[in-house]
């Protein structure tokens, strides 16, 4: 179990965020947890200056089908990039072991077979302690990393397109 606040990061210094556009999908299954992790990908990207008008959320049922509306989202091409927010809990049986290992994979098929950066949002968490600890608790709130890891990805791809064929754009 980490042991330090996950959501500590410095404030970026991404000039051209109020042109980003994200799209997020959030599942329903585990909402006290879900949408923590949504409000705090939300309240980040709005202070990190992407105007609200830019981002929207989406709802489905479950982390499962987190991979079906990422992908569609990443067909449309509308959105520079995608967060998937979910959250399964250990049970007693190896259901979550299916539909974590289906969510990741979605995921990474979303970044590998689109143009659009998808972040994985997903808590795989062996009890309910852990989930709210990561959603907004004692270890802060994943779904700030995310937010986090959209907007650098997004500038990422926006500096690789200006400087193509150069080395060295990260400076």
């Amino acid at each position: 179990m980490a042991t330090v606040n996950l959501s500590d990061y410095q404030p970026l210094e991404i000039n051209d965020a109020d042109s980003f556009r994200i799209g997020i999908v959030v599942s329903e299954w585990n909402d006290f947890v879900t949408f923590n992790l949504r409000d705090g990908a939300l309240e980040t990207l709005i202070k990190e200056g992407v105007k609200e008008e830019n981002i929207r959320i989406f709802d489905v049922p479950g982390a499962y089908e987190l991979n079906y509306a990422s992908m569609q989202l990443c067909k449309e091409r509308e959105y520079d990039a995608v967060i998937a927010i979910g959250c399964v809990i250990r049970g007693e049986t190896p259901h979550f072991e299916y539909v974590c290992s289906a969510v990741a994979q979605g995921i990474k098929d979303c970044n590998i077979l689109t143009d659009t950066p998808t972040i994985f949002c997903l808590l795989t968490d062996d009890h309910k302690e852990q989930s709210i600890a990561r959603s907004g608790g004692s270890l802060g709130n994943k779904g700030v990393e995310a937010a986090v890891t959209a907007l650098k990805m997004i500038d990422f791809k926006r500096k690789l397109s200006r400087k193509k064929g150069n080395i060295g754009f990260g400076n």
